[in-house]
């Protein structure tokens, strides 16, 4: 599970399609926003749970939906505007923060909840 937060605009609707490309998605078939459905689910070598929350009123719209099938299931979950759902969230995923630095610059944050996020943001570092 990957939990994207940040400010509109600042890229995470890209992260979430790179994540897809990654994973074999068609690029036809990316995840794109603003989103007027809170999830998509795509093929690739896994499947790709895409949830865009920027319109989500409450959480009882997200149980509608039985989110927990998706955040517990085989595939990658991918959670745009994850702030909007903290109590939610499972014990372990990994948070990455977008902040503005100018213009075209952007900083990057990954928060690793559980030891094998943990051991993918040392790799990545």
């Amino acid at each position: 599970m990957v939990a994207l937060a940040g400010e509109l605009g600042t890229g995470k609707t890209v992260i979430a399609q790179g994540i897809a490309r990654g994973l074999g998605v068609s690029p036809r078939a990316y995840p794109r926003s603003p989103s007027f459905v809170l999830i998509n689910e795509y093929h690739g070598r896994l499947p790709v749970y895409h949830f865009d929350l920027y319109r989500l009123n409450n959480l009882r719209e997200l149980e509608d939906i039985g989110y927990r099938e998706y955040f517990y299931g085989q595939g990658v979950t991918v959670i745009e505007w994850a702030e909007k759902i903290e109590e939610a969230l499972p014990d372990y995923y990994l948070r990455v923060e977008l902040l503005f630095k100018g213009k075209r610059d952007r900083l990057i944050k990954l928060i690793a909840f559980g030891h094998d996020y943990e051991r993918i943001t040392r790799k990545i570092k």
